[in-house]
């Protein structure tokens, strides 16, 4: 579902319209994010790290209405009651990656269930869309997981629209004294966000991986 905002009540809206139609910028926000006992918690549960982070984020999205904005046709905002995993398939024997999708759904054994689903099911198709129907509420993640980086960016060119959803990519995990970290990058358009609502998000979603227990 797709609720319309009221611009007559909405804080940001001279904040969307700015940064939407004068000044249409994004930004991205690198951080490094622990994941010590999110993977103990995973490895002792027999659980892939892949679709678990994504779960995570996914629900941690529930929470920020900033991360699920879009526009109807005549462009103006609103917010999907729920935005859906667009995630990317590395294929080992071309060294290309596609696209895949899979339905968010709160309950993990079912999206763990689905995402394994779909992995067996369009994994091996190659190009930039592994599995048709993509819906139009989605945001995208993915993973370069041989590089720990320290920052990371994205653009449109031309002068084009910075996307309204997330766009989440994050890196190989290293440990240190102990410690097992990660760098992780969001990129969103100012006209969805502020630094307010990245914080919030990205904190929010470190203490989920601080706490929570996933089973099958």
């Amino acid at each position: 579902m797709f609720t319309p905002i009221d611009p007559n009540t909405w804080p940001r809206r001279d904040h969307f319209n700015y940064y939407r139609n004068i000044l249409p910028v994004g930004y991205t926000v690198t951080v490094r994010l622990d994941v010590t006992r999110f993977r103990a918690m995973l490895a002792h549960r027999g659980l892939k790290f892949y679709p678990s982070f994504i779960w995570c984020v996914s629900h941690t999205i529930l929470s920020h209405p900033a991360f699920r904005m879009g526009v109807d046709k005549e462009g103006n905002p609103g917010v999907h009651d729920v935005v859906h995993p667009n995630y990317t398939i590395f294929h080992e024997d071309d060294h290309t990656f596609s696209d895949c999708w899979t339905e968010h759904n709160e309950d993990f054994a079912a999206f763990y269930r689905a995402f394994q689903a779909d992995l067996a099911a369009y994994g091996q198709n190659h190009g930039i869309k592994a599995k048709p129907g993509q819906p139009g509420n989605f945001y995208c993640i993915s993973c370069v997981p041989w590089l720990d980086f320290t920052a990371y960016s994205s653009h449109v060119a031309g002068g084009g629209q910075p996307n309204l959803f997330p766009v989440i990519t994050y890196g190989k995990a290293v440990e240190e004294n102990g410690k097992i970290t990660l760098p992780l990058a969001l990129n969103i358009a100012h006209a969805a966000a502020d630094g307010w609502h990245t914080s919030q998000f990205i904190n929010d979603l470190q203490a989920l991986l601080d706490t929570v227990t996933l089973t099958l």
